[in-house]
């Protein structure tokens, strides 16, 4: 799919929708030739561009960033149930690119797509890289409940420090938002899914899991024991950072990914 570029020039970032049956997936495509599929969270895509962007230019990578079916106003096919639904539909369109060697990056509701990506066992996927991932369950560390949080309650428990973000607009809807009810179609109320951890067991490649050290959505032990059920991942803590690494400490974050070699 990639075409050759002169030294220094970037691409424009195109934006696709491909249908895939009756699944239809819109897609921003940063081609900087390898490939990197970045999967945004809850929060929805917003949280990822500026990282996507980063990522893209200081690596010369090609990054592509889907929104999830159902996210953003985009429509969701009804038979997109779950979340390995929604994990087979993005291993056909990397099929439709023709991509190889593809690491899949993926935070909060992300790393748990990304996970179950990786355990579709794809010859176009290489590598995973799971950030403050949600989806398994760990006695003693539960994920915060956030069924009935409104968007500025979840801001609190996600930052280092939510005084340095904007406040969310005086007229926003002080329920749910709609990407959280998305996420709810994906993940049921709980968010979590008790065969995951058991399933990750067999995964047979290279796995990175990064984590916020100050999240409150799901804690660093969680995020430990989402390595742990991991052969042979590694797992490293971010400073200063919460929930959405990408978004509150994007430099730092891919920092630590050039320091493991992952990009």
């Amino acid at each position: 799919m990639s075409t050759s570029t002169p030294a220094g020039v970037l691409r424009p970032t195109r934006t696709d929708t491909h249908e895939l049956g009756t699944i239809e997936i819109t897609v921003q495509d940063r081609d900087r030739t390898r490939p990197y599929l970045l999967l945004h969270g809850g929060a929805g895509l917003a949280t990822m561009t500026v990282f996507a962007d980063l990522l893209a230019e200081r690596t010369r990578s090609r990054v592509l960033l889907p929104t999830h079916p159902g996210f953003d106003g985009t429509p969701k096919a009804a038979e997109l149930t779950g979340v390995t639904d929604l994990a087979r539909a993005y291993v056909a369109m990397l099929e439709r690119y023709g991509l190889s060697d593809v690491t899949v990056v993926g935070n909060s509701f992300g790393g748990w797509l990304a996970a179950e990506i990786a355990l579709q066992d794809s010859p176009r996927v290489s590598g995973a890289v799971i950030i403050d991932g949600i989806g398994i369950e760990v006695p003693g560390h539960p994920m915060t409940d956030l069924n009935g949080m409104s968007p500025a309650q979840i801001r609190t428990y996600s930052f280092h420090d939510p005084t340095r973000l904007p406040a969310p607009p005086s007229t926003a809807d002080p329920g749910p938002s709609p990407d959280v009810l998305a996420l709810i179609g994906y993940t049921g109320p709980a968010m979590t899914d008790p065969t995951l951890a058991e399933r990750l067991g067999r995964l047979d490649l290279p796995v990175r899991v990064l984590w916020g050290e100050s999240d409150r959505i799901v804690d660093p032990e969680y995020g430990k024991a989402y390595a742990a059920a991991i052969p042979g991942a590694t797992f490293t803590l971010l400073p200063r950072t919460g929930h959405l690494p990408q978004l509150e400490t994007p430099e730092e974050l891919l920092d630590a990914l050039l320091d493991l070699g992952d990009l």
